[in-house]
């Protein structure tokens, strides 16, 4: 059977790594297998879903409460 040796390092400058074999010696042929982490994907929402989320999110507000908001805005500009 085959040995196998798994060995975690990290990434170094220039995108180089460095390992470190205990068990081997100078002229030994081996291979390497790199498994890159996975990267979680990220969903791209279109517009109209970031507005429709942000929709459900707020109370819907009446006509009144609205105009009321707005009067009280434009009443603080003058203070």
């Amino acid at each position: 059977m085959q040995a196998a040796l798994r060995i975690t390092t990290k990434v170094l400058p220039g995108n180089k790594i460095e390992i470190e074999l205990p068990e081997s010696e100078i002229g030994d042929t081996v291979d390497v297998f790199v498994i890159l982490p996975e990267k979680p994907k990220v969903k791209r929402r279109s517009a109209i879903e970031i507005i429709e989320e942000v929709h459900a999110k707020c109370t819907p507000k009446s006509a009144e409460e609205i105009d009321k908001q707005l009067q009280e805005e434009r009443d603080s500009w003058d203070s």
